[in-house]
């Protein structure tokens, strides 16, 4: 198996080609800098990584599975794998890089864990991390996504966290970030942000990288394992992009492996606001602390964004996504919230798996590639739906035969 922390990227002040960096005031830069320091220390310490080992087999229940779709791949005329994050305990890959930052702010000495969310599965997965290891444990949350993914925020409860509901613009994923920030600033030497995805200043973009690529690791060999080849393809969905750098990570230096991320086309892909496709419509810019591409008003500001998926609805993306756009060393692509709900349908009755709405969209993007260039195409089906459930039923039930 490669070695999870061994990439060539970032540059040692956090550039991945253009992209990446720190744009923070000075005092929290001092933060940050040991924030680094101590995530380069624990990656060399035996001792953490045989303490992070042990909870990937025991806890989190590593590794996850790869499945091959038989129902999807007849009808599409290729075959289609799945990699199983939504089996990882608290359904999603979100655990993954959670365990890695609780086990880290524990290592220095802070004592309370703040985050955003959004679908939130980060938050529910940061909440377990908080619990596992005895620290406090506060989550931005906006309110549309609140209510939208109510079982996550019963989750949180459930599990001692507090979350804190954020009512400004448009209450979704990118004010989450902001409240986040914002409450991270009073206090940076007690509390620890733990980003949700590949972004935010170096080293987070790196961080949650590495604690990720345990996902493309395990599925490069368990692939091989089961076809004796590696895959055609690999897709995974990209909102901030933490489980897509986490499964191509272990695919970038494998030239004929084509990688592709599906990024969210919501209500309307030529409309400002109706959507989130930061690679494909947005410019490079700084918000959070990073550059980027990023969806932004004439003035520079961060733009509106929509998706049918909260965890997908955010205006920046991670600045390796960025870096490997302009190389060309991964497609990006568009699944509107239609598309996406139809993949969340047919996967359940086709495999019965109810997959994230998030995930639906790689799934959506994978079967359209089958059925137009056959071949072997990996999924990573980064989240289950159980969040979902409510809201699918709610707006789109009928259209699918569920009983009101």
């Amino acid at each position: 198996m490669n070695n999870t922390f061994a990439h060539p990227q970032p540059t040692a002040d956090g550039w991945f080609g253009d992209y990446g960096g720190s744009f923070i005031p000075p005092e929290l830069q001092t933060i940050v800098t040991e924030i680094s320091e101590a995530y380069d220390a624990i990656i060399a310490d035996p001792e953490f990584l045989s303490e992070l080992t042990s909870l990937h087999r025991h806890y989190v229940g590593r590794p996850s599975p790869v499945f091959h779709a038989r129902h999807l791949s007849e009808k599409y005329g290729a075959d289609l794998y799945l990699k199983r994050e939504d089996l990882n305990h608290t359904g999603a890959h979100k655990i993954n890089h959670c365990l890695g930052e609780a086990l880290l702010a524990k290592r220095m000495g802070k004592t309370k864990l703040i985050a955003e969310t959004g679908a939130g599965q980060h938050g529910v997965a940061l909440a377990t991390a908080a619990a596992l290891v005895g620290m406090e444990c506060d989550i931005y949350m906006g309110e549309v996504d609140m209510a939208k993914e109510h079982p996550n925020v019963v989750r949180m409860h459930i599990l001692g966290a507090t979350v804190v509901p954020v009512g400004h613009g448009r209450r979704t994923l990118k004010e989450a970030v902001d409240a986040a920030f914002e409450a991270y600033l009073k206090d940076p030497v007690n509390q620890f942000y733990a980003i949700g995805s590949v972004v935010g200043p170096h080293p987070f973009p790196r961080m949650v990288r590495d604690f990720q690529s345990i996902v493309g690791n395990e599925a490069r060999e368990q692939f091989i394992e089961m076809t004796g080849r590696l895959p055609d393809h690999v897709v995974a969905c990209v909102g901030g992009g933490s489980n897509a750098m986490g499964i191509f990570s272990a695919f970038l230096d494998d030239e004929p492996v084509a990688l592709h991320g599906v990024e969210p086309a919501g209500r309307n892909l030529e409309v400002p606001g109706e959507h989130a496709a930061t690679l494909t419509k947005g410019t490079p810019g700084v918000m959070h602390g990073f550059k980027s591409y990023m969806l932004q008003t004439e003035d520079g500001e961060p733009g509106e964004v929509y998706s049918v998926a909260s965890g997908l609805d955010y205006p920046s993306v991670g600045p390796q996504h960025s870096y490997l756009k302009d190389l060309g060393r991964v497609n990006y692509h568009t699944i509107d919230d239609r598309q996406a709900i139809d993949a969340f349908f047919e996967l359940s009755r086709a495999e019965g798996i109810i997959p994230a709405i998030e995930s639906a969209h790689a799934v959506a993007h994978a079967t359209r590639l089958g059925a137009d260039a056959g071949g072997q195409i990996l999924v990573n089906l980064s989240g289950r739906g159980d969040k979902d459930i409510d809201f699918v039923a709610e707006h789109y039930g009928k259209d699918y035969g569920l009983p009101d």
